[in-house]
């Protein structure tokens, strides 16, 4: 019922980040442990950086996206995220994520009002951090907006109004967005429980079915490009 509810709210494309970017220059991109092309030290942010520029001049793109429910090697630099046992393991991502220049601006998705924010400044955490609250046909949910900068918390306030598209923050740097190469991660929420300018980005395998349906897929709500399709394409151009 959600996800007919997400796919319904909007008919076209909703932009995230600067809306001068045009729908055009977002190209997929996947960051799975199964992506033989990730050959570099996966541990330092500013060799991701670097792959992330290149991965983008090459395709002649601005922003590079991805990354529902894909299972990733990163998080194991992290004790934030490791655990004793593989399906115990926080590994799954739970929100899209879209790789581009850091300070990049970032466009609340819907009308909405902030919900709490937060510095998650755990090494490997989401560093600055924006939830919004949602109301929208008697139904709530929430989107959560992660590895901004410190400015993007400074003047915000518990309740404020957002208007869609309005900007909300920029993209952070490695140096506060949790030792990342700048990009966002933007996640939905239906039901936060007692959440404040926090919640999980990253499930277990054990925990990954209860995820799939309390953090459905931010693209029935985006639409930027068929995701999964495009993947697709993609893969078969790497192993082309």
């Amino acid at each position: 019922m959600m996800n007919s509810f997400l796919k319904n709210i909007a008919p076209n494309s909703l932009k995230i980040l600067d809306a001068t970017i045009a729908v055009s220059d977002y190209v997929p991109i996947s960051l799975s442990s199964k992506n033989n092309d990730l050959t570099f030290d996966i541990t330092s942010s500013e060799a991701w950086e670097k792959y992330i520029q290149k991965y983008l001049k090459v395709r002649n793109a601005k922003v590079a996206f991805g990354g529902y429910l894909e299972e990733r090697n990163i998080y194991q630099r992290s004790a934030y995220f490791n655990a004793t046992n593989d399906d115990n393991q926080r590994n799954i991502h739970l929100g899209i994520d879209f790789w581009c220049v850091e300070n990049t601006n970032v466009l609340a998705v819907l009308d909405g009002e902030v919900h709490s924010f937060k510095n998650n400044n755990n090494f490997g955490d989401y560093g600055p951090t924006i939830i919004l609250k949602h109301q929208i046909e008697n139904k709530t949910f929430y989107s959560l907006y992660g590895h901004l900068t410190e400015a993007s918390l400074q003047y915000i306030k518990l309740g404020d109004k957002v208007k869609k598209q309005e900007i909300i923050g920029q993209l952070g740097s490695n140096k506060v967005n949790g030792d990342y190469a700048p990009h966002l991660h933007f996640q939905l929420i239906v039901d936060i429980k007692d959440f404040k300018g926090d919640y999980p980005g990253v499930a277990s395998k054990n925990e990954v079915e209860f995820y799939k349906e309390n953090c459905p897929n931010p693209n029935l709500l985006l639409k930027l490009q068929n995701e999964t399709s495009m993947l697709k394409t993609l893969s078969k151009k790497q192993n082309d």
